[in-house]
Order: C-alpha cells, then sequence, then structure tokens
C-alpha cells in the first residue's frame, strides 16, 4: 500500500469514483478515500446515489408502479390476477440486493483499472498531503500531486421547525427504509426527492400531502408541463399544497402534528410519518477546510473555477460538494473531465446547458435546456410546439397516454433552446433532446430526421414539427399569417 499517489479522491460517490477511475485509465495513480456505511455498519463505496438515493428510489418505484398497475389497469388488458397484495419486505429486499451489486461492482471497476479504494475518511492536512483515516486502524498521511474534494451532500434539515428523530420525522434515506406503510404521510417539499418519494407510499397506500411553500410546481419545468402533471399527481391522489410554509412540527407518540400557513391561514395537518426534503446540502465537515484555508461559499459549498480548481494549489472539487444542480450525471461528467483536465486534456469541459433532468413519477417529467419562461427573460424570440401523448398509438397500446412533449426554439435561428416533456418513458426519450442541444441542433434537423413507428419518440417528433406548424398526427396551433 502505497503513501504517494498522483491523485488523491476523498469521496466514492458519483463524481469521485469515475474521477478515480477515469484518473486512472490516463495513466495515473490513484487512491480513492470514500468512508460511507450503510445501515447494517457496512461499508460501500458509491455514496447516496448509490446506496441511499438515486437506486434504491427507482427499485421502489419501479414496485411499486407494477403494484398499481396490477390494480388498476390490468383489467383493461384483459389480465385478471385477483385482489392484489404486496410484500414490502420483499421489496425492500430487492431493493437493498440492486443496490449491493452495483456498489460491489465499483470495487471491481477500482481493482480492474488500478485504483487503489481505501475505507475511512479524508480531510486536508496542507501541503499536497491527505489525512487518511481508516475505519479500522491508525491514521496515515498520504501524499498527492493533485487532491479532488468530491465529498458530496446530505439531506437539509428543518432544525428549527421539523429536526429529525430518524423514527416520524425522517430524512430521504429513512423515508427508502420504512418497514409499514404509513397511513397518513406528510412530506416538507414538492420537488424531485418529495414527489418521488410521495409517489412510492401513495401507491401502497398512504394518505400523501406534500407541502410546498414556494407557489408554483416545479418551477424550473415548463409552466404547461408541470400544469399537466400537478393535473396527473392530484388524480393519483396526491395533495401537493402549493404556497403552504410550514412552521413547526410536534412530535407526539403516535403521530406529528405539522403546523403551515397558507393564504395567511395557520392550518394543522396530522400525519403519521412526516419527511423533510427540501434540498441537500454540502458536506465539508471533517473535511479540515478551515484549518486548510479552503475557501467555501456563504452556504458551505466549495469555491472553484471553471476548470474545478480550488483557491488552493493542486485541490479541486467536483460534485454536489461545489453546488449547482445536484444530479449524479453531472457529478459524474464533472470527475471525468477533471480527471482528463489533470492529465493534461486541456480541451475536457462540460456542457451545463445540456444538463438533463428526471423525475421518475408516473407520469415522468423530463426536460432539457431553458423552458419557454427562461428563454423569454433571456432576451429570445422563441417559437414552440406541443404534442400529447394521447395521439401517440405506442403510448395507446402501453395504456399511458397522459403527458405532452413541448419543444422552445430561437425564432431567429431555428436552434432548439429547451425539451420539457412528461409521459411515459420520457427519461429514455431524453437522450435525443440532450444530444439535438449538445450539437447546436436546429428544429429542421430533428424534422428531416425519421422516427420509427410505432414508438414514443414520434410524440418528440410531433412536437418539434409543430414548432413550425407542420405536425402531421397532432394539431397544430393556429399563427398568425
Amino acid at each position: 500500500m502505497s503513501d504517494s499517489y498522483d491523485v488523491v479522491v476523498i469521496g466514492g460517490g458519483p463524481a469521485g469514483y469515475p474521477c478515480a477511475i477515469r484518473a486512472a485509465q490516463l495513466g495515473l495513480s490513484v487512491a480513492c478515500i470514500d468512508g460511507w456505511l450503510n445501515r447494517d455498519g457496512n461499508h460501500a463505496f458509491g455514496g447516496t446515489c448509490l446506496n441511499a438515493g438515486c437506486i434504491p428510489s427507482k427499485a421502489l418505484l419501479e414496485s411499486s408502479e407494477l403494484y398499481h398497475r396490477t390494480q388498476h389497469e390490468f383489467a383493461t388488458h384483459g389480465i385478471n390476477v385477483g385482489k392484489a397484495s404486496f410484500d414490502l419486505g420483499q421489496m425492500q429486499k430487492r431493493k437493498n440486493d440492486i443496490s449491493g451489486q452495483l456498489t460491489g461492482g465499483i470495487r471491481t471497476l477500482f481493482k480492474a483499472n488500478g485504483v487503489e479504494g481505501l475505507e475511512g475518511t479524508g480531510s486536508l492536512a496542507g501541503n499536497g498531503k491527505v489525512r487518511f483515516q481508516p475505519l479500522k486502524g491508525e491514521a496515515r498521511e498520504l501524499s498527492a500531486k493533485h487532491i479532488v474534494v468530491a465529498t458530496g451532500s446530505s439531506p437539509v434539515e428543518l432544525k428549527k421547525v421539523a429536526p429529525f428523530d430518524g423514527d416520524r420525522v425522517c430524512d430521504s434515506w429513512d423515508a427508502l427504509d420504512f418497514d409499514k406503510v404509513p397511513k397518513k404521510l406528510g412530506i416538507i417539499g414538492a420537488g424531485v426527492i418529495g414527489v418521488e418519494l410521495g409517489s412510492v407510499w401513495s401507491r401502497l397506500g398512504s394518505e400523501v400531502t406534500i407541502l410546498e411553500a414556494m407557489p408554483e410546481f416545479l418551477p424550473a419545468v415548463d409552466a404547461q408541463v408541470s400544469k399537466d402533471a400537478l393535473r396527473q399527481f392530484g388524480k393519483q391522489g396526491l395533495d401537493i399544497k402549493l404556497n403552504a410554509k410550514v412552521t413547526g412540527a410536534k412530535v407526539l407518540k403516535t403521530k406529528v402534528t405539522v403546523t403551515y400557513e397558507q393564504k395567511d391561514e395557520s392550518h394543522n395537518l396530522d400525519v403519521d410519518k412526516l419527511i423533510v426534503a427540501v434540498g441537500r446540502g454540502p458536506n465539508t465537515d471533517g473535511l479540515g477546510a478551515e484549518a486548510a484555508g479552503l475557501k467555501l461559499d456563504e452556504r458551505g459549498f466549495v469555491v472553484v473555477d471553471e476548470h474545478y480548481r480550488t483557491n488552493l494549489d493542486n485541490v479541486y472539487a467536483v460534485g454536489d460538494v461545489i453546488g449547482g444542480q445536484m444530479l449524479a450525471h453531472k457529478g459524474i461528467e464533472e470527475g471525468v473531465v477533471l480527471a482528463e483536465q489533470l492529465a493534461g486534456h486541456k480541451g475536457a469541459a462540460v456542457n451545463y446547458n445540456a444538463v438533463p433532468c428526471v423525475i421518475y413519477t408516473s407520469p415522468e417529467i423530463a426536460w432539457v435546456g431553458l423552458s419557454e419562461k427562461q428563454a423569454k427573460e433571456a432576451g429570445y424570440e422563441v417559437k414552440v410546439g406541443q404534442a400529447p401523448f394521447a395521439a401517440n398509438g405506442r403510448a395507446k397500446a402501453l395504456e399511458m397516454t397522459s403527458g405532452l412533449v413541448r419543444v422552445v426554439s430561437d425564432a431567429a435561428t431555428d436552434r432548439i433552446l429547451g425539451v420539457h416533456m412528461s409521459g411515459p418513458y420520457v427519461s429514455e426519450l431524453l437522450a435525443e433532446a440532450v444530444l439535438a442541444l449538445e450539437y447546436g441542433a436546429t428544429t429542421e434537423d430533428v424534422a428531416l430526421t425519421m422516427h420509427s413507428h410505432p414508438t414514443l419518440s414520434e410524440t418528440f417528433h410531433e412536437a418539434i414539427l409543430s414548432v413550425d406548424g407542420l405536425a402531421i398526427h397532432a394539431v397544430n396551433k393556429k399563427r398568425n399569417k
């Protein structure tokens, strides 16, 4: 075991482990320090995403969606299964097994690429040094030509309003490990995490109320798409209260009483469990930032330049800990790009104008680039097209006709500025839109691209055609001549 490396990465989540692997592939000697411990006390690489976020939540979303479809859709297909039931313990086991398979895969990838995975915590010790504290054993000091901080983020706690207790007032990780379905579930925050968790437990029988302080639902999403999604969630039983500011949460023996203000009136809400999903903050505690002189912003995120350099020589940072969109794939790209820069690939860069965003509810919500409102605020003269999944043959065959696709383009250049959609499997459809933005495609470029029939992708094609009033299978909006 060496004490000197070209690169030491602190953090083994979606930003850290890809950075370590790519750096090793480029011929650098690399160590990746990670201290994540799961509920059973065992270490696992992969950070929040693989252990307590992206992957386990998608596993539960899929299981709960299948149960919901069994109850409400199968008879339409002529499939009779009698009274459906579910085994929450088996759902949880499947979720944990999937996470375990993927986190174990990181160890295999480290071994295959020559990355030394170190279980424990790392802190900045100055002058190119990292203090490594193993989970077991004595601390060591490692030397590195380059140090990468990729320590990720954790759920924000409302300490004065609804502090976590791990039982009745829960964070997003707690909410993935419920051993029984709450009869009444409250959620603070109607963002990505809030609506995904709400969907899981609503499908399994919870009466779910989501309290959102903002007056708009999903303000980053195109208004027509978010409006349609809100309507669909309401039909599914999610009670999403907007402009509802939570002022307190009192934990009692068998319930939590939540107080909130809405339209200048005070309200009480009694729930069995309360999930706080109001965002995530950077993990910098224990990093030794203050002692090392590492510059943080007013919210505690590590300050970096366009090449992920901090104010300290040869110390870099990527992923959630630097802020911006807290998305695993954004962190992956940042980690890989940084590794390539450290190896001398000067042209490597992340295109932050083409970062895909997805909410894995049903219908799914996905977007990339600017909404119509954002484009206008940025000074563009825009033209917009849209098409519904209700007119799509594949969507009808799937019995999934909710949702629509909206395309925003620059009226002056025809260049696509953004694509926002809700509907079946739009998480997969979004890749074509991301590619279009990455290559600076125009609506004409995509309009002239043949899409197979019958597929869901035809709705994206129809929305593209609709931008110039050329849709074939969707009604074109009347335009002034």
